[in-house]
């Protein structure tokens, strides 16, 4: 059979139609349910949760460590800069492993470990060969229950977190996140997400000791482990190996933040800036409320995803913005809605005011039919793709145990996703994204925008 020639070739376009007009797009298939992995669930007598999840594919094994690192503690004002250097040096040395014995002993097995924090927990995200498993479990825990803190590496952490902090204190985003934790959350912890580098420089290896000792504990904690692994084995080998990891109390939960209610917005100012920020937030619902389906739906048909509304709005109609975004930021009781974009100067009222009039567009005129089916394969999709992976996976797990959701969940979302119908968008559309539910921050110029966005009103000027 001969290829067609250039005259003979059809176009996307040709093909696209028929004599009677485009041509009818096939119906999508119903979602499949998503099969049960071999996994398993339990608790260890020290308190540690362990999820242990079979992924065969690559010879491979993901770690996710959650340990909540809140609590009484949390409250003073110098925890976040103990917590951000304790992070940087967990892995700087041990009773029985210097820095470079780590490295190496995890090299052995193709693996590497990291940790951070945030007000909510202490975690690390690792991974290894399958084969290397007891190897990657051994480091853990040795790190976990013989970190040493040497003096010389506290002092390089410290000044190296100290750079960062002043570099990323001057990021306008940064800023603007600043801004609106103290207007949602007053002095909550939740709102100490960067320490002040005056108490990063303050902060000594007996403060780093203490709170190891108080915080680092394994009751309340969570352990995922996804990838080529035989799960019983896996839970057994990590109770053999964290066995001394059993320091008394529990780990700091978050304590329950304020309710968010609806305000006027806060002008921050920003002298000289060319860019504003615009942030504005309201009281959500968390994944286990019957109306979180069609919430998260609704979410995506106005600001979740590049084809929603505001996208569409603010950088495809009007040019104010490259992104604009809402999002559903959870915590440990709840969540929050978040919808975000920077502009320049020039535009900031228009751009709040366009942003205010999707929010109130959105809950009067609510999602089409199209609109809903859209943003519904994309969430179903998106879930299949966070999952496809064995890292994706663990980290996936990880998030949702530290809001106590078992593995079941995510498999279960999509046939919750498919069984959203349109009232119910409608419904969670004009409960949750109503402008009124809103408040938030505007970090600009005051100088060159606190006229106009006087003139929108419901926002404090300086």
């Amino acid at each position: 059979m001969t290829a067609p020639t250039a005259a003979e070739r059809r176009s996307a376009a040709e093909i696209g139609r028929t004599p009677a007009g485009p041509r009818e797009l096939p119906p999508l298939r119903p979602q499949p349910r998503v099969p049960a992995p071999e996994e398993v669930d339990t608790v260890l007598t020290t308190g540690l949760r362990v999820i242990a999840v079979r992924r065969p594919g690559v010879p491979m094994v993901e770690l996710r460590l959650r340990i909540p690192f809140s609590g009484e503690d949390a409250q003073r004002p110098t925890h976040a800069a103990v917590a951000e250097v304790l992070a940087s040096t967990l892995l700087s040395g041990t009773g029985r492993r210097s820095r470079i014995s780590l490295d190496d002993d995890l090299a052995g097995v193709g693996g590497e470990i990291g940790f951070s924090v945030d007000p909510e927990r202490l975690a690390a995200a690792g991974h290894a060969l399958a084969e290397g498993l007891p190897t990657l479990l051994d480091v853990v825990a040795d790190v976990l229950t013989g970190a040493s803190y040497p003096d010389d590496e506290v002092a390089r952490e410290r000044e190296r977190l100290a750079e960062r902090i002043q570099v990323a204190s001057a990021q306008p985003s940064v800023i603007a996140r600043r801004a609106l934790q103290r207007h949602r959350y007053g002095d909550h912890p939740v709102t100490r997400e960067m320490p002040d580098v005056a108490d990063v420089a303050a902060v000594t290896t007996e403060d780093l000791t203490t709170m190891h000792r108080r915080q680092v504990v394994p009751r309340g904690s969570v352990l995922v482990l996804v990838g080529d692994l035989d799960p019983a084995a896996a839970a057994a080998a990590t109770e053999a190996a964290l066995a001394a990891w059993d320091a008394p109390g529990d780990a700091g939960l978050l304590p329950p933040l304020p309710e968010l209610h609806g305000s006027d917005l806060l002008l921050v100012d920003r002298p000289g800036a060319v860019q504003s920020q615009l942030r504005l937030s309201a009281a959500a619902v968390p994944r286990t409320d019957p109306r979180y389906p069609a919430l998260q739906l609704a979410n995506l048909a106005f600001g979740g995803y590049f084809s929603s509304r505001l996208v569409e709005n603010l950088r495809e109609d009007k040019g104010y913005t490259y992104h604009a975004s809402s999002s559903l930021e959870f915590d440990p009781y709840g969540a929050a809605l978040l919808v975000e974009t920077d502009c320049a100067s020039e535009v900031t009222a228009p751009a709040l005011l366009e942003m205010r009039y999707e929010l109130g567009r959105v809950a009067v005129v609510p999602p089409t039919a199209a609109e809903l089916e859209s943003a519904r394969r994309y969430a179903v999709g998106s879930l299949l793709i966070s999952m496809n992976t064995q890292a994706g996976l663990a980290s996936t797990l990880a998030g949702l145990a530290g809001v106590g959701l078992d593995p079941g969940w995510v498999r279960e979302h999509p046939q919750r996703l498919e069984a959203v119908t349109l009232e119910q968008v409608h419904a969670a559309a004009a409960e949750f994204l109503a402008p009124a539910r809103f408040t938030g921050v505007v970090v600009a110029d005051a100088a060159t925008s606190a006229e106009s966005l006087r003139a929108l009103g419901g926002i404090r000027t300086p």
